[in-house]
């Protein structure tokens, strides 16, 4: 920094100004540091940085299934609002299981300055020691209600409006793949689900559980359309378990819609490519990422501000595989 300051013929504190933009400083003093920086190819170190402030500039994503391409566009969301703020992105996989997912929490805490986290079915210790450590934190995805702030995606009345959607078309046996218990995401699509059987009048109620995965997916559905009393329409909870219910109806050398129609909470890239098309509900992504890393930037300021939850609204896909025409 110092070779930087002299280069430019400024201070050592102009330098840093201009690097943490923690002032401002004129637009031609500020050319002359960065063309400084280039110069001797400066890089901060932000080990020295983070002793001498206690920030790392960094933040911490917990996300199971970070391999799944449908959180593609989360990821990408929540890197470029970190970045645009100067912060780098730490990643860790807990993989659902809430006895790892506290120690690569404990690990996150310990590198970062907050922590985005989609909890487990058990999440109740990792998220008592965030709290219990005054660790900055955002829920993402789902949520509990409790003493964090948290965004999320509508659940009820989607799902709720897909049974609709299938009760119009004519469909009196509607069934539900549900996803991994204990999620919170898992009990508001199935109350969504019981809520639109409720508003259409229908009786016929078969919820069996996917467990969020493909093959688990697969597996019940095929027992379920083994059954006499088989739905003729299905709704599946996430898109994972989409994909396994395609393959089951395969499986059994079936076809969607003519011998069972569905529709699936959760878009993904591929959705539009199935044949046929499928009719989604579409989670913003996109929205969910920016706005889980503004409310954490803002209760790192405001470490004593009020709490939000935010819900965001899911969006209706309307293509072919519900049977009518799109």
């Amino acid at each position: 920094m110092a070779e930087v300051a002299r280069l430019a013929g400024v201070s050592t504190a102009t330098v840093s100004h201009v690097l943490n933009g923690t002032r401002r400083v004129r637009e031609d003093t500020r050319r002359l540091v960065l063309a400084a920086v280039a110069e001797v190819d400066y890089t901060p170190n932000a080990a020295a940085r983070s002793l001498a402030t206690s920030r790392t500039r960094t933040l911490g994503l917990a996300l199971s299934a970070i391999s799944n391409p449908y959180l593609g566009e989360l990821l990408e969301a929540v890197e470029t609002e970190a970045a645009a703020a100067g912060y780098t992105l730490l990643l860790a996989d807990p993989h659902d299981d809430p006895s790892y997912e506290s120690t690569a929490v404990a690990r996150l805490r310990s590198r970062v300055d907050g922590v985005l986290l989609a909890p487990s079915a058990d999440s109740g210790g990792t998220v008592g020691a965030l709290i219990a450590q005054r660790v900055p934190t955002v829920l993402v995805d789902r949520m509990l209600g409790g003493e964090h702030d948290e965004v999320g995606t509508e659940n009820v009345e989607p799902v709720a409006g897909l049974v609709a959607h299938l009760a119009a078309a004519g469909h009196t046996r509607i069934g539900f793949v549900s996803g991994q218990a204990g999620l919170t995401t898992t009990v508001e699509r199935r109350d969504g689900y019981r809520l639109g059987l409720r508003r259409a009048g229908l009786e016929y109620s078969l919820d069996v559980a996917g467990h969020s995965e493909t093959e688990p997916a697969r597996r019940a559905v095929r027992e379920l359309l083994a059954r006499p009393d088989r739905p003729s329409a299905l709704i599946t909870a996430n898109n994972a378990m989409t994909i396994g219910a395609v393959q089951a109806v395969s499986d059994l050398g079936l076809h969607v819609p003519g011998d069972v129609a569905l529709a699936a909470f959760d878009d993904f890239p591929w959705a539009d490519a199935f044949s046929p098309r499928l009719t989604v509900v579409a989670q913003p992504f996109a929205d969910i990422g920016r706005e889980a890393v503004r409310l954490l930037l803002r209760r790192m300021g405001e470490p004593d501000a009020e709490r939000r939850s935010v819900r965001l609204p899911a969006r209706f896909v309307h293509r072919e595989s519900c049977g009518c025409e799109a």
